[in-house]
C-alpha cells in the first residue's frame, strides 16, 4: 500500500503517454458507459461496514435466550445490580481476550458509548489525580490528541464534540509512526492520548507489530496522564490471515505504565450491531475509577444480554467457529472488491492503489491525489452510495483528497460487483478530468 503512495509519485502512465486527443477520444467514451450505468437506476451502498442479513442470521439464536435466568452463584440476572457485568460474561470474553475478568467492565450494545463516556469522564473529573482535562479551557488551552490517519470517523467525531483538537500522524504497514509519535508526546503536555485500531484497522487493514505495541506502553510522555485509547475492534475479525497481537495491557504494566491504556471491544460485528455486548478493560485502578463514576450513571448494562451471549457462545472457541462462519462469508465480497480492482486499473498506481488486508471489514482504496471527492459524488449520480471522501482523516479534511473506504459487507456478490465497476468508471473519469484540466469547479 506504502509502496503503491510512493511509486505513485515517479510513474509515467499509458493515459499520460497519450495525446490531448485520444485522451478526450476516451474520456467521451468513457461517458457514454457512465450515462448507460446512470440509466438504470441502481441503489447499491457501501457507506458503512454494516454485516449483512446471511451475517445477522448466524445469531438468531441468541433471540430465544436466556434458557435461565439465574446466574451461577444464585443471584437473579432480571434484577436490578452487579454494575461490572455478570462473572460469566466477563470470563467468556476475558478468556477470549487475555484479559483477566476482574479488569473487564461489561457495557451495553456499542463499544463507542464507552469509548465517548471514557472520554467525557477524563474531561470531568481528570484521571489519577491530575485536573480534569476541561481544565486547560479556563487557561486558554486545548487538549490533543494523536489520531493515526487514515482513521476511523466516529473516533474523530468523539474528539470534536468534546473539542479536541486533533493531530493527524502517519499510519504505516506496522502501526503508528512512531518517530512522529514519540517526538510529539515527549514534548507536549497537551497532547493527552492516541486513539488506535491495532488489528485490521479502519480503513487500511493495518495490523500493529509487537515493536510498535512496546513502544506504544513504555514511550516517554510529557503528560503524566496520557492515555492509549486501543479500539480492538476487529481483534478476532480474520478473514484471510490469523494475526497475533501483543498485549497492550501487559506491555504498559512492564513498562511502568500501568494505566495508560483502556481497552474498548464489541460484538457489534459478531452477533447484533444494536443488541450486542461491548467491554472495556484497563488496570485496577482504572476499572476502580471508572466503576466510581459509572455508579452515578446506572444501575448497571443489560445483563440478560450479557448471560444471552454467554448461554450462545458457551466458550472462547465456540466464538472463533462463528467467527470462521463470518470469514466465510466476507471472503468472497473481499476478493470480489480486489479482483474488480486489480482488472479495471491494475499496477497503474498513478490512477489508484488500495491496501491488501487479511482481515477486518473495508479496504483503504487511494485514487490520484485530487480526484476523491469527485470520485465519490459521481459514484452517488450513478447510485452507488460510498463514505464521504475525507471521512478518514480528522475533521473531514483529506491534505490530498485521496482516500476513499470500500465497505464490502452489506450489499450481495451481485451488487458489490456491480457496484465496483461503477466505482472503477469513476475513478478513471475523475482521473481524466484531472489529466485534461476539465474538473468541474
Amino acid at each position: 500500500y506504502n509502496e503503491g503512495r510512493a511509486r505513485r509519485k515517479t510513474i509515467m502512465t499509458s493515459l499520460r503517454a497519450l495525446s490531448k486527443d485520444k485522451l478526450t477520444d476516451l474520456q467521451s467514451a468513457l461517458w457514454n458507459e457512465y450515462r448507460q450505468e446512470q440509466a438504470k437506476g441502481l441503489l447499491l451502498n457501501m457507506s458503512r461496514g454494516k454485516p449483512a442479513p446471511d451475517q445477522l442470521d448466524l445469531s438468531m439464536d441468541l433471540l430465544r435466550l436466556p434458557d435461565s435466568c439465574t446466574l451461577e452463584d444464585g443471584t437473579d440476572a432480571r434484577n436490578y445490580g452487579i454494575l461490572q457485568g455478570i462473572p460469566e460474561c466477563r470470563k467468556l470474553f476475558g478468556n477470549l481476550l487475555g484479559i483477566p475478568a476482574d479488569q473487564i467492565i461489561m457495557g451495553g450494545n456499542a463499544s463507542l458509548n464507552l469509548m465517548f463516556d471514557t472520554m467525557a469522564f477524563l474531561f470531568l473529573f481528570g484521571t489519577g489525580g491530575n485536573r480534569p482535562w476541561a481544565d486547560y479551557r479556563t487557561v486558554g488551552r486545548t487538549v490533543r490528541f494523536l489520531c493515526p490517519v487514515p482513521g476511523y470517523d466516529r473516533h474523530f467525531r468523539i474528539c470534536e464534540e468534546l473539542g479536541i483538537e486533533m493531530i493527524p500522524v502517519r499510519l504505516l504497514e506496522d502501526g503508528p509512526d512512531m518517530n512522529q509519535v514519540k517526538e510529539l508526546v515527549k514534548n507536549d503536555e497537551q497532547i493527552k492520548g492516541i486513539w488506535c485500531v491495532p488489528l485490521h484497522s479502519n480503513p487500511q487493514g493495518v495490523c500493529y507489530s509487537d515493536a510498535v505495541v512496546e513502544e506504544l506502553a513504555s514511550m516517554e510522555t510529557a503528560a503524566d496522564d496520557f492515555r492509549i485509547f486501543w479500539d480492538n475492534a476487529y481483534g478476532i475479525h480474520h478473514i484471510y490471515e490469523e494475526v497475533p497481537l501483543k498485549d497492550i495491557l501487559t506491555a504498559c504494566e512492564k513498562a511502568g505504565h500501568p494505566n495508560r491504556c483502556y481497552y474498548f471491544f464489541s460484538t457489534s460485528k459478531i452477533t447484533f450491531p444494536g443488541a450486542g455486548v461491548s467491554l472495556i478493560a484497563a488496570s485496577p485502578d482504572n476499572i476502580k475509577e471508572l466503576l466510581g463514576h459509572m455508579s452515578a450513571q446506572t444501575i448497571s448494562h443489560d445483563k440478560l444480554n450479557q448471560l444471552r451471549h454467554v448461554q450462545f457462545f458457551g466458550t472462547p472457541e465456540k466464538i472463533l467457529i462463528h467467527m470462521q462462519k463470518l470469514a466465510d462469508l466476507l471472503r468472497p465480497k473481499f476478493d470480489i472488491v480486489l479482483q474488480k480492482l486489480e482488472e479495471g486499473i491494475g499496477q497503474d498506481s498513478s490512477i489508484a492503489f488500495w491496501s491488501h488486508p487479511k482481515g477486518g471489514y473495508f479496504i483503504s482504496l487511494n485514487v490520484s491525489d485530487g480526484c476523491a471527492k469527485r470520485t465519490v459524488e459521481l459514484a452517488g449520480q450513478a447510485g452507488v452510495t460510498l463514505t464521504a471522501a475525507g471521512a478518514s482523516y480528522p475533521y473531514g479534511k483529506d491534505p490530498d483528497d485521496s482516500n476513499i473506504r470500500i465497505a464490502p459487507s452489506y450489499p450481495s456478490e451481485e451488487e458489490l460487483a456491480q457496484a465496483m465497476d461503477i466505482l472503477i468508471l469513476c475513478i478513471k473519469i475523475a482521473y481524466l478530468e484531472k489529466l485534461l484540466g476539465n474538473q468541474p469547479k
